[in-house]
């Protein structure tokens, strides 16, 4: 949840090693996903993950076992709300 710098790239780490990862992403960051995937670039080995699922709608994954909520504090409240409020 916040597909950022952290998010994903700890998503796309997750997702190599065959962890089924929604992405939720916004704007132009979930355009570019949902175009081409989600790529990083890292000391550690370049990732791509293609194709990648991506929403703006946490709603719509349905029930998941983990949520790694990767927002900046003053996002949190409302990055919640569609997760404990449907």
């Amino acid at each position: 949840m916040g597909t950022g710098a952290i998010g994903g790239y700890v998503g796309a780490r997750l997702a190599v090693t065959g962890v089924e990862v929604t992405f939720i992403a916004r704007g132009a960051h979930l355009a570019a996903i949902r175009l081409a995937g989600l790529r990083v670039l890292s000391p550690l080995g370049d990732i791509n993950v293609a194709p990648a699922s991506a929403t703006d709608d946490p709603r719509r994954v349905g029930p998941v076992d983990v949520v790694l909520l990767g927002t900046k504090l003053y996002d949190v409240e409302a990055a919640l709300q569609p997760l404990f409020f449907r």
